[in-house]
């Protein structure tokens, strides 16, 4: 049976529905997911866009009041704003009240804060799922250091996952100069990182984003820590194709 999960915020313009987005496309099939909000307002224009731009879909999206989903049969009633826990604590009693607090990209008015909130519920996201995995089925990275140690054993992958440590995130066309590799080759050992969960992507825009994944354990943090000092020699070519690189994707551009 799915558990039942609900986001909410003061008007379910954005973040709350950012955070309905994000958990039906990585689990729908393990949660039933909605959003509601205190004082709703119409979808954001800028979130839709930052949800469109990393490839989740926005179709049937909407705001809606709490009376809308007023029921006692919510498994998880998630806020996202010290107001929406204050208003919200008649909202299923017997539900696991959990209390998020992330700025509201609206005051903002930049397109560059929802791309940034979207990113930052991602992790939390992934984090829920994943400490709810062994009820919902939901399969989380083992970081078996066989398969982790293996991965990081091609002398491309390791360069990847040092230059992505260092720089935050880097995109397909980034990592393709700073190897001077070709772009299918890229992409598949891009793709072996990931499967062994130690990237995770987003999609902005035209441009696919990778990252360390948020959950790698603090023993593997180390290893690539130490990792980096020791090859910082050893990388220092892919560094200076990087940093040379014209044309370069501007994350603000894509964000």
């Amino acid at each position: 049976m799915k558990r039942r999960v609900l986001f909410i915020c003061s008007a379910n313009s954005a973040r709350s529905l950012m955070a309905e987005a994000l958990l039906s496309e990585m689990a729908g099939h393990a949660f039933e997911v909605a959003s509601a909000g205190t004082a709703p307002e119409a979808p954001h224009p800028m979130a839709l866009r930052a949800l469109r731009d990393a490839g989740l879909p926005t179709k049937g999206l909407r705001s809606k009041s709490l009376n809308e989903v007023f029921s006692p049969h919510w498994d998880y009633v998630i806020t996202l704003c010290e107001k929406a826990t204050r208003e919200c604590g008649a909202i299923s009693p017997t539900a696991q009240h959990i209390a998020w607090d992330f700025a509201d990209p609206v005051v903002s008015g930049h397109q560059s804060a929802f791309a940034r909130t979207l990113q930052q519920l991602r992790e939390r996201v992934s984090l829920f799922v994943m400490v709810h995995q062994k009820s919902t089925g939901v399969r989380a990275p083992s970081y078996d250091p066989v398969t982790v140690f293996k991965s990081l054993g091609d002398e491309n992958r390791l360069a990847m996952m040092i230059l992505i440590r260092e720089h935050q995130e880097l995109c397909v066309c980034e990592l393709t100069t700073a190897l001077d590799v070709p772009q299918p080759k890229v992409s598949r050992h891009l793709a072996s990182l990931r499967e062994a969960g130690l990237l995770e992507a987003e999609r902005r825009g035209q441009w696919i984003y990778y990252r360390l994944h948020p959950l790698l354990p603090p023993w593997l943090s180390r290893v690539l820590d130490q990792a980096a000092d020791a090859a910082a020699v050893q990388f220092t070519a892919e560094q200076q194709r990087l940093a040379a690189m014209p044309d370069r994707p501007l994350k603000t551009d894509c964000a």
